[in-house]
């Protein structure tokens, strides 16, 4: 497989087209659905060893961010990609409405309590961005709130960035087409009613409201530490690979390595 770095990156400071943006494109990878599941198991093979050196060495922090519209498929994402990796050393943070102690302080309060500390990998599943796309598009606060967050979050993710962390943030792109269809499994197979609620669909109504605001928000916040990529997600397989490949080429390019062993360990006898 090609890299994926810059075939899906949201360019820093330029703008961006996200109808330009294929939801089924797959085009970095020649196989199908079959051959592309047999390609992620070796794909989680290496994320499993990099994210243990990672542990083992304790010196680095990743930030993973998922952000989508309704089925976008962040757990799928995270159960699929994350497969086997060590749970010592991976969180999933959850951002649902914010709680009264939260909505009394600053919007990122509690999202930088759960951002990773050293040899950990954080996964958000939603994050701060929400202060900027449910706000906006449901009119929580004005304009002149919502807009002023692009740069404290800019400034947010420079200020992990310059203490250690490398985050990646990940846009999960799927089509209306390919929504309602998810809308309508989660309807029809009994075991998968509870992921439906009636308000998914009252969101839905606003689609074209969340696009634009995905769109303003990822061009204006992937910054050369904290980039954005637009992943195609109507082939959930091909989301994961692509999402895969671009953890490990992000992993491997911190060049870690195991920590020291103790000196002499060859002349030591278990008895």
């Amino acid at each position: 497989m090609n890299s994926c770095l810059q075939r899906y990156l949201v360019k820093p400071g330029e703008a961006l087209d996200l109808a330009a943006h294929d939801p089924d494109d797959h085009s970095l990878f020649e196989g199908g659905k079959k051959q592309g599941k047999l390609a992620l198991l070796e794909l989680n093979s290496q994320l499993e060893t990099l994210q243990e050196l990672l542990y083992a060495q304790g010196k680095h922090r990743i930030l993973v961010v998922l952000q989508a519209t309704d089925t976008g498929g962040k757990d799928g994402t995270i159960r699929h990609v994350f497969e086997g990796v060590n749970p010592q050393g991976v969180r999933v943070a959850k951002f649902g409405v914010p709680s009264d102690a939260e909505r009394s302080r600053d919007y990122l309060w509690r999202v930088h309590q759960k951002v990773p500390a050293n040899g950990e990998m954080v996964i958000f599943n939603r994050s701060h961005y929400e202060d900027v796309l449910v706000v906006r598009v449901h009119d929580v606060v004005p304009k002149t709130v919502w807009s002023k967050r692009y740069e404290h979050i800019n400034a947010f993710e420079k200020l992990l960035a310059d203490e250690g962390t490398t985050i990646v943030k990940f846009f999960l792109n799927i089509s209306k087409d390919e929504q309602a269809e998810r809308l309508r499994e989660r309807l029809a197979i009994p075991e998968k009613n509870w992921k439906f609620a009636k308000g998914d669909l009252e969101e839905r109504k606003r689609w074209d409201d969340y696009r634009s605001a995905f769109q303003e928000a990822l061009a204006k916040t992937s910054q050369p530490w904290a980039p954005w990529y637009v992943i195609p997600a109507n082939r959930k397989w091909y989301r994961n690979l692509i999402i895969s490949q671009i953890l490990i080429e992000l992993l491997e390019s911190l060049n870690m390595s195991y920590p020291t062993a103790e000196p002499d360990l060859a002349n030591i006898v278990i008895k």
